[in-house]
């Protein structure tokens, strides 16, 4: 396995699975046993081991805009497709522009964004409560935020930088699942991805004032901005960030998984768009509902 670097003390909050290729190859992904647990799921989050691109792609490369070669793209998603027992085709692909827009997924849009074109733009979180469909979201330094209602059998997956974040994008997707199936706040399950850790990723003063108005009057604000190490810099937090925001909107603390591995730290097993200035693919999130039975 793949020697990570952790950040703070989530340590074994993510897991590393890997299993061996024909090919020899090893192909890594990441799980959080928070969501394994209800039994009612299968997700995980792809690493940069086992893949066929090459270059600043190598290899477990998710996107098609980042130009790579699309044969090579198609095979990454076959491998994920069959770890996760789903083919590309019943697949379903965000379309991420920074955005809190949120796409209520039926099977009518399996494929779309991986086999299919989409008929959808500016789609940053994906929801459904239909088994067999794989919710894909893609990263590079941004957080992945994922929901699940076992009670009501739903699930979300969402893309959240900063500007999804001071956004509220957590809050928005609890407030979607709650409309669209009946999800209650205090029986939901969320977990924050690998992203950029607050010393790796270093914003303006501007950034860090909208970040001071979302946490106005809360002490909190102090919890997820450093002062940076030139004067108007400042460190964001957007692990904590994610958190809190998720906490404000009703999930329990102890329904919460965290985090504790950087992108930008561990470039060379999740593609870090800071770490690699901007030379690189995109690693992907997956999350589906297994069949009733």
């Amino acid at each position: 396995m793949f020697q990570i670097k952790r950040s703070g003390n989530g340590a074994g909050v993510l897991r590393q699975n890997g299993i061996r290729l024909a090919d020899g190859q090893q192909l890594e992904y990441l799980t959080f046993p928070s969501l394994e647990k209800s039994g009612l799921t299968k997700h995980l989050i792809t690493t940069r081991l086992g893949g066929v691109s090459r270059g600043d792609y190598a290899a477990m490369n998710l996107s098609f805009t980042r130009g790579d070669d699309p044969e090579h793209v198609q095979e990454n998603y076959r491998r994920i497709g069959a770890i996760l027992g789903c083919r590309p085709e019943n697949m379903v692909a965000s379309h991420q522009t920074h955005t809190v827009n949120i796409r209520h997924v039926t099977a009518a849009d399996c494929g779309k964004g991986i086999t299919l074109p989409r008929d959808y733009e500016d789609i940053d979180g994906l929801i459904t409560d239909e088994s067999g469909i794989a919710l894909v979201t893609y990263y590079a330094d941004c957080v992945p935020l994922f929901l699940l209602d076992p009670v009501h059998r739903a699930i979300g997956l969402a893309h959240s930088g900063w500007r999804g974040t001071v956004q509220r994008m957590g809050g928005h997707m609890v407030e979607a699942m709650g409309k669209a199936f009946g999800s209650r706040p205090s029986e939901m399950i969320a977990a924050v991805g690998p992203s950029i850790c607050q010393k790796c990723y270093e914003v303006s003063e501007e950034v860090a004032e909208q970040f001071r108005r979302l946490f106005q009057g809360r002490e909190n604000c102090g919890l997820v901005l450093e002062q940076g190490r030139e004067r108007g810099k400042y460190q964001l937090d957007l692990w904590r960030a994610n958190q809190l925001i998720l906490e404000e909107a009703g999930i329990l603390r102890q329904n919460i998984s965290v985090t504790d591995i950087c992108t930008c730290h561990n470039s060379d097993y999740l593609f870090s768009h800071r770490a690699s200035g901007g030379r690189r693919g995109n690693f992907g999130a997956f999350f589906l509902l297994k069949p009733e039975g």
